[in-house]
């Protein structure tokens, strides 16, 4: 089942902020993941060969800083990554960072940008520190808003409309996960395991064929639509996926997926990996030379049993064992496929720019 919003703010004290502009040039904006205060153990995997990313080498499980205290994904390209700026000047100001001497704190925030140049007709219509600053003050843990909002306002997919998409699982012996049945007698029971995507691929998210959803086949019951678009409107949109890919096509599908489980820096860099074999299901193709697919992976531990004495920052005893971590991140896989298939039902479209919603209007017909 999923949690109470189906979202990643299901995952307790991760906040969700987006901020945008658009309109007299501007289609662009920023989302912000805001862990709690303590922050996150956070990993990383970069599969896309355009990336454009912050504070990544930081995350390697060899290097010093184990938590971060933010996430930005942002629009703008490289020029994007200024909003994170914004975000540290926010989290230094409410004393939140990693602690440097008496009364100094340094925010860990790493970030990832996707490419949206142009799309609102300004091509140096970037985000910056203020835009970023004030999806740090929107922050919030109700129902993550999708589609074109946030970082997601300019994102296309396979020539539709993109967008911000969330979703998340809650985990069971019953098994919300499409392991083995020996899997998902071994996952952690009650964990939560949710992830925001920002999809803006060159790759196409529906079958061309006949135009159903990829990330349909792995949604939850009633989740998404359980019908096929009609023949006709797929032979409308011109018999295949990928027609409608923008003129420059430099693309990609950033985000984050998060658990209350507690993983040390190495296991939260698998569980993003495990993210892009969902990011792989959903858009084909995905993570080609013009895409910067970078997914961070958030673990806050609050769901995990606590040993008696233990270290805040200690995971010894209390980590998923083999089974209950490869069932972790089986439902990683799932949940960011699902994550992208909400991002594309919710998005709008704008002129020039149709929605998967508008163009097969038969798919969702009867919910």
């Amino acid at each position: 089942r999923h949690g109470r919003t189906n979202s990643l703010v299901d995952v307790a004290g991760v906040k969700v902020g987006h901020a945008e502009r658009v309109g007299d040039g501007w289609r662009t904006g920023v989302t912000v993941v805001l862990p709690p205060p303590e922050g996150a153990v956070c990993g990383v995997d970069v599969r896309g060969a355009a990336p454009g990313t912050r504070e990544t080498d930081l995350l390697d499980p060899r290097n010093l800083v184990r938590r971060v205290h933010a996430v930005v994904l942002a629009g703008g390209s490289a020029y994007g990554l200024a909003a994170a700026t914004g975000v540290m000047e926010r989290l230094a100001s409410d004393g939140v960072g990693f602690p440097v001497k008496p009364g100094l704190v340094v925010p860990i925030v790493p970030g990832a940008v996707i490419f949206d140049l142009g799309r609102g007709g300004a091509d140096r219509a970037t985000p910056d520190a203020t835009m970023g600053a004030a999806a740090y003050d929107a922050c919030r843990d109700g129902a993550v808003a999708q589609g074109g909002v946030g970082a997601g306002s300019g994102a296309v997919v396979g020539g539709l409309a993109g967008g911000v998409g969330s979703a998340s699982v809650v985990l069971g012996p019953s098994g919300a996960t499409r392991e083995s049945p020996e899997q998902r007698r071994a996952a952690p029971e009650g964990l939560t395991v949710a992830a925001l995507a920002v999809v803006n691929a060159a790759g196409s998210p529906f079958d061309p064929a006949d135009g159903s959803l990829y990330a349909a086949r792995l949604g939850l019951p009633g989740e998404f639509p359980a019908r096929a678009p009609d023949p006709a409107e797929v032979s409308a949109w011109g018999g295949g996926a990928g027609g409608g890919v923008p003129d420059v096509s430099f693309n990609t599908v950033i985000g984050v997926v998060a658990t209350d489980a507690r993983l040390t820096k190495a296991q939260c860099a698998r569980l993003a990996s495990a993210a892009h074999d969902g990011l792989a299901r959903a858009v084909r193709p995905s993570h080609t030379m013009t895409d910067g697919d970078t997914i961070f992976a958030l673990a806050t531990g609050a769901g995990a049993p606590h040993r008696a004495g233990a270290d805040a920052l200690d995971v010894a005893g209390s980590a998923p064992d083999l089974a209950g971590f490869n069932a972790l991140r089986g439902a990683a896989a799932d949940t960011f496929t699902r994550a992208i298939g909400h991002a594309v039902l919710a998005a709008s479209g704008w002129p020039g720019v149709a929605s998967y919603a508008r163009t097969f209007p038969s798919a969702l017909a009867g919910g």
